[in-house]
């Protein structure tokens, strides 16, 4: 007897405005929203964010907080559209990832990060009968070529200059 089920695939688009970042990631518990609200809330006082859930079982429905409605809206658009079960979205700006990531890991509720970024993303889905997954995601776009001594020079002067670096 063959347990094959068949499915299809999706590429959902997520816009991320000038300024601001993204974490995606997969939990299981919805005590996920208080518990990321926590962790980020306390993290800055200048950070401002919006959280997007995606209950997988119950009512099924986007759950959201945040302290800013604009990124809460955003969060709750994408993780509506992305429509994978326990998946969730932050939009987060006047702040950066680098700076709460490991704040987002730590939640206990947390499996794991698909990607914490500004640039273009693309979600790649599977959709079965009984509902949607996460196969990976498309951060940014493909290299143009291979860093030289002058492109290392200009990276770890910048990283210097946004204070990063010594």
């Amino acid at each position: 007897m063959k347990n094959e089920v068949p499915f299809r695939t999706r590429l959902v688009s997520v816009a991320i405005p000038e300024g601001v970042n993204l974490i995606f990631g997969q939990t299981h518990f919805i005590k996920t929203v208080e518990d990321l609200y926590e962790a980020l809330v306390t993290s800055s006082p200048s950070l401002k964010f919006g959280i997007g859930f995606c209950e997988a079982s119950q009512e099924r429905l986007v759950r959201s907080d945040g302290n800013d409605e604009t990124l809460i809206n955003m969060a709750e658009k994408a993780a509506f559209d992305i429509g994978c079960g326990h998946s969730f979205v932050i939009f987060l700006k006047d702040g950066f990832p680098i700076n709460i990531l490991n704040r987002v890991k730590s939640v206990p509720e947390v499996c794991g990060i698909f990607c914490a970024t500004a640039n273009p993303l693309q979600v790649i889905v599977a959709e079965t009968d009984m509902g949607r997954g996460v196969l990976g995601v498309v951060d940014g776009f493909n290299p143009l070529g291979i860093e030289t001594e002058e492109h290392k020079k200009t990276r770890k002067e910048f990283l210097r200059t946004i204070g990063y670096k010594r």
